[in-house]
């Protein structure tokens, strides 16, 4: 399917210009919504005004500036299944372990309705959606992986942003586990693979293999 068949929009939400994705398949009403970020009702604007239902919420990870929608989409469309990784799912519930307890406005939410494991395919919307796991910024995130578009479309969370990576010094953070799943898991697909992060612009493999100072090329090569 071509890419002009998807329709994606991102909407940010304050204080951590957090990233929300939403994609739906051209002729068809129903979308995904990946990481509902702190200002829910922008989303809620959003599907409304454009018609479409939300068919999934995707959690790449469970840090409290890429959860904090849910319960008001869930309050909203209460069938619509929480999906996260399975070894990410219990931040949902805890502020100590999503981290908002840190920042003295604790956050929770509704348990996941769904689970997912590594290589597991997630059908929803119309997508067929690939998880990869790759911890290194959260102990369980995961992202969701598009093969059927061209180009190859990955919502990669806090994974790898355009010239950086997701921040390592959180509790259950690590800089090695994060550099190989990269390099192992996202920079084994195309280079023209369009990689949608939490934060910040788009960007794509190949820009990253290339240019990112953390782990592409350069990164490599002065580890040599």
């Amino acid at each position: 399917m071509p890419a002009s068949k998807v329709r994606l929009a991102s909407i940010e939400s304050a204080p951590f210009a957090e990233n929300t994705y939403l994609a739906n398949l051209e002729g068809r009403n129903d979308c995904l919504v990946v990481d509902p970020g702190l200002e829910p009702e922008k989303i809620w604007e959003y599907l409304t005004e454009n018609g479409l239902t939300p068919a999934a919420l995707l959690i790449t990870h469970g840090h409290a500036d890429h959860i904090g929608g849910i319960d008001f989409l869930k309050r909203k469309w209460p069938d619509c299944p929480i999906v996260i990784g399975r070894n990410e799912a219990p931040k949902l519930t805890s502020a100590q372990l999503n981290l908002s307890a840190d920042y003295g406005i604790p956050v929770t939410c509704t348990p996941a309705d769904v689970l997912v494991d590594e290589g597991q395919v997630y059908q929803a919307a119309g997508f067929d959606l690939e998880v990869r796991e790759i911890p290194g910024h959260s102990s369980g995130h995961v992202v969701f992986i598009w093969k059927q578009g061209d180009p190859i479309i990955v919502f990669v969370g806090d994974v790898i942003f355009a010239g950086s990576v997701g921040r390592c010094d959180f509790p259950g953070g690590s800089f090695p586990l994060l550099a190989a799943g990269i390099q192992q898991k996202l920079f084994d697909l195309p280079d023209s693979t369009v990689l949608l992060p939490g934060h910040g612009p788009p960007t794509t493999v190949g820009i990253e293999k290339e240019q990112n100072p953390y782990v592409g090329k350069r990164a490599r090569r002065e580890d040599a």
